[in-house]
């Protein structure tokens, strides 16, 4: 059966502790763009920043939100074990000698990955990757523009058993399975080729794991691209008629969104592509000042007090 599911990653979500080191680390060395400095919608106290191509080209970016003396996380069950990012596969070799450069902690990895922690403890991956995808290069990035990031390009996840995630990827998301699974791991192919969907999720089906505790270095949730409202609405009908509980359409004002909880434990969200991250300030400045959503506007002098200040371009840059 063909599903008209989601069209790949969107972004990935994740806690971090001090939001200057998230900048220096994404942009001074990942060379990532900050391409928007807000604030989390339901809790402004805090950063929301987001890191991507030049221009935030859905698929491309990571996001964080830097919670001051947050605790350390349980990895287990009903959690993001790790997301990699794409680089071309000729890349790998200066990937490797730059984060050795900039004391990033290595971990095991072959050919084709290189595996390794940002300074709170996310595990990430870089994969070598030919395939082509939207992309577009940041020309004051510290990284060349042919070994700059093209996006997101997989993630694993652990749940206890398999049976009812499966069905949401594949019934409703229109995830499909792949052979090449080892034992005690499903691999799915995220998106539709036709819609240039790219990436693959790994499901750990690990039934001794403990229930997984958010804390710093820790995926929050994964976001899916949808097309437009109208994708987004059809998606959120199917995933309630499955009883999961999807929040109502939410506008971020970047794109639209609606969360639920997969059966596994691991939050979802599903995103539209547009109008993008030029919707409320120039392309040439983005995430050089804090934007809040209108609603917040009038706390602007009380939000900006509370937050640490950010120096952006970063204090450390690996050249």
């Amino acid at each position: 059966m063909v599903v008209n599911g989601v069209l790949g990653f969107h972004h990935a979500t994740a806690f971090a502790s001090d939001a200057q080191r998230n900048v220096d680390f994404y942009a001074g060395v990942l060379g990532l763009r900050l391409v928007k400095r807000s604030v989390n919608q339901d809790a402004p106290e805090v950063y929301h920043l987001f890191y991507a191509d030049a221009v935030g080209s859905p698929g491309t970016d990571i996001t964080f939100f830097p919670w001051r003396n947050i605790a350390a996380p349980q990895e287990g069950a009903g959690l993001v074990r790790e997301t990699a990012l794409a680089v071309p596969p000729s890349s790998l070799a200066y990937w490797r000698e730059r984060l050795q450069a900039a004391g990033a902690a290595l971990e095991a990895s072959d050919a084709h990955t290189v595996r390794f922690r940002d300074p709170d403890g996310l595990r990430l991956a870089l994969v070598g990757e030919a395939n082509n995808r939207p992309f577009v290069a940041w020309d004051d990035s510290p990284v060349p523009p042919e070994h700059q990031i093209r996006g997101l390009c997989g993630a694993q996840m652990t749940v206890h058993t398999l049976g009812a995630t499966e069905r949401v990827l594949t019934e409703i998301l229109g995830f499909v399975r792949e052979e090449s699974a080892t034992d005690g791991v499903a691999r799915y192919r995220v998106g539709q080729p036709s819609e240039l969907g790219h990436g693959f999720l790994e499901v750990v089906v690990a039934p001794d794991a403990p229930r997984g505790r958010w804390g710093r270095g820790c995926m929050h949730h994964l976001a899916w691209r949808t097309r437009d409202e109208q994708h987004l609405a059809e998606l959120r009908a199917r995933v309630a008629q499955a009883g999961l509980q999807p929040t109502s359409i939410i506008d971020r004002f970047w794109f639209k969104s609606v969360y639920f909880r997969e059966p596994g434990g691991v939050i979802f969200e599903m995103a539209t592509d547009g109008p993008g991250f030029g919707v409320d300030e120039s392309m040439n400045a983005l995430g050089e000042q804090l934007v809040l959503p209108p609603w917040l506007e009038s706390r602007r002098a009380e939000i900006e007090a509370n937050l640490p200040p950010i120096t952006y371009p970063p204090t450390k840059i690996v050249p």
